[in-house]
């Protein structure tokens, strides 16, 4: 799957290390190349619901997803974590 820079993305599953959930949506800002066993990554920028960043984060290239037509967003609080 190729994702293009700059464009909005949706997590596909919950990332507990990152704070992010199934369902989130970043826009997806780079790519990293994986260690030579692993996966390329993906560099994620985080807003909270007025626009404002709140968090960068590099998941698994297979954690997000193009947004579709199909998707309806949604809010939920987010849980600072320590």
């Amino acid at each position: 799957m190729t994702l293009e820079l700059y464009q909005r993305v949706i997590i596909n599953r919950d990332i507990p290390t990152e704070n992010l959930r199934q369902g989130d949506v970043a826009w997806l800002l780079d790519t990293v190349p994986g260690k030579s066993d692993g996966e390329d990554g993906c560099v994620l920028e985080i807003f909270n619901m007025l626009g404002e960043s709140i968090h960068v984060a590099i998941v698994p290239a297979s954690a997000i997803e193009p947004l579709r037509a199909d998707l309806v967003p949604s809010v939920r609080i987010l849980e600072r974590q320590p």
